[in-house]
């Protein structure tokens, strides 16, 4: 079965049930259910198709993503929390702000971490983000 995202992750399988073209879905609870193809189309993508919006809300959720094109292989965005930096003074600044927050995105790759890593057009738009382990 390949895995999709919608509101929530489900496994899935083409099924016809009274010949009618749709989806065998599992939830995570174990709990089977059919639906019809239109309406499992429509309302889920495979895990590796997904827009970068669906990629940032499971990174908020606590996922790490990366786009299936990418060239370095372990590379991922993840949620940064609790941000704090050491200024020129010495002194370990925490970014605690109620307002705005204390949240950035974190590029993980092969030479490090990169805060405040900022999409390019091409990955905003890309239809090729996955959930990675």
């Amino acid at each position: 079965m390949e895995k999709y995202i919608g509101t929530k992750e489900v496994s899935a399988e083409p099924m016809q049930m009274g010949g009618k073209d749709g989806y065998k879905v599992k939830y995570s609870d174990g709990y089977e259910s059919w639906s019809p193809k239109e309406t499992f189309e429509a309302c889920y993508r495979e895990t590796c198709a997904m827009t970068f919006g669906q990629a940032l809300e499971l990174m908020k959720r606590g996922c790490k993503v990366a786009r299936n094109g990418w060239n370095g292989k372990g590379q991922y965005i993840e949620l940064a929390n609790n941000i704090s930096y050491i200024n020129a003074d010495g002194d370990v600044v925490n970014a605690d702000h109620d307002v705005i927050g204390n949240k950035a995105i974190a590029f993980v790759g092969t030479s490090g971490v990169q805060l405040g890593w900022l999409a390019s057009q091409a990955d905003m738009l890309a239809e090729d983000w996955c959930v990675v382990a």
